[in-house]
């Protein structure tokens, strides 16, 4: 199943200086396949490309399209159905180690620079680290979310046996999650940070369990396109890359335009109540979620869509030691490419960040 939300074309009309000398032209359309719906905190750079022609800028008519978790998402791109994708790597490197045919894509964008999974308790639980999690139970979106590996390997490293001392059960995304955490319905939520986020500006005190540090720089989510895209179309992705940049760059200059931008379009996702208490949590959201992709943990910027190769090798050879994964050799290099780092920063960021503080 999957769902369609909306066409990321401006309709605003630039400056010409603006404009890329291609803009003229027809568009390329480009669909972007999400594993789950995008919320304020991922989806709002979507919006500011659209309401600031970022896209439209670089020749591009982007779709987004939700499909139902990695599982489905992946198989997409691989036949070329849709243009790239945004999954998790756990299944695309299982598919080298599973005795199949590896599925062919490429992560050419590190979306997710840091991990940002973790564990969550409320903050009145006897949890305090990893290992205090034997004999509890650990709720998730569904028990088919591709991170549910990582976070099995993270308890595995804790000495920890899921399945057999810790059990994982489905509770729902976001609010059904939070109800069950808060209810007693499981002791810990397996989220990633943003979602955390929410539960505790929300008003409930949490206490968050990190993964060991050999996760930290595991690849998260990144955006995918077929082997063949890099042959027949690599421009495509560098001005894919290139306007999805910019676009964070914008909410990181301007994380209440990006907020609004997001509740125009979706306005069934917009709280309701008090909207100035709600548009700062939001923001608080945004920008939360910014620093993690942006800069690193002392604050230093990253470069933007880059994969820290031994960094993932490391953290595949802890699946594997924990038998998260299988023995085997896995490509990384062929997996994971660094090849259009350069053109996702080629753009002047002073006067775009100077652009977003006047929208």
């Amino acid at each position: 199943m999957k769902q369609v939300i909306r066409r990321v074309a401006s309709a605003a009309v630039l400056c010409a200086p603006l404009l890329a000398p291609h803009a003229a032209l027809a568009l390329d359309a480009v669909t972007v396949g999400l594993a789950i719906p995008p919320a304020v905190h991922d989806g709002a750079p979507y919006a500011a490309a659209d309401k600031l022609g970022l896209f439209k800028a670089e020749g591009l008519d982007v779709k987004l399209i939700v499909f139902q978790g990695a599982g489905a998402l992946i198989p997409q791109v691989a036949s070329k159905r849709i243009t790239f994708g945004y999954p998790t790597a756990e299944p695309i490197l299982s598919s080298y180690l599973n005795g199949g045919t590896p599925v062919p894509v490429r992560y050419f964008y590190n979306g997710v620079p840091s991990n940002t999974m973790e564990f969550a308790v409320l903050a009145s639980s006897p949890v305090h680290a990893l290992g205090d999690l034997k004999g509890k139970k650990v709720g998730v979106g569904a028990l088919t979310w591709g991170t549910i590996p990582g976070g099995r390997a993270a308890l595995r490293e804790a000495g920890l046996e899921p399945g057999k001392n810790v059990e994982y059960v489905a509770v729902g995304a976001l609010g059904a999650g939070f109800h069950a955490l808060k209810t007693g319905a499981v002791d810990a939520l397996n989220f990633n940070s943003s979602w955390d986020d929410a539960l505790e500006l929300s008003g409930t005190p949490i206490r968050r369990i990190r993964y060991p540090a050999v996760f930290d720089a595991t690849a998260g989510n990144g955006f995918i396109a077929h082997r063949d895209t890099f042959v027949s179309q690599p421009q495509l992705i560098a001005r894919f890359g290139r306007a999805y940049t910019e676009a964070q760059v914008v909410c990181d200059a301007n994380p209440a335009f990006c907020v609004k931008a997001f509740w125009e379009q979706h306005p069934e996702s917009k709280p309701q109540g008090d909207e100035q208490k709600n548009l700062r949590e939001a923001v608080e959201l945004l920008k939360r979620r910014l620093d993690r992709v942006l800069r690193t943990a002392d604050g230093k910027p990253r470069q933007p869509g880059a994969y820290d190769l031994p960094a993932v090798r490391a953290n595949l050879a802890v699946m594997q030691k924990v038998g998260e994964f299988p023995a085997g050799d896995v490509p990384v290099d062929q997996v994971f490419t660094n090849q259009f780092v350069p053109e996702f920063s080629r753009f002047d960021e002073a006067a775009l960040r100077a652009r977003a503080l006047k929208q």
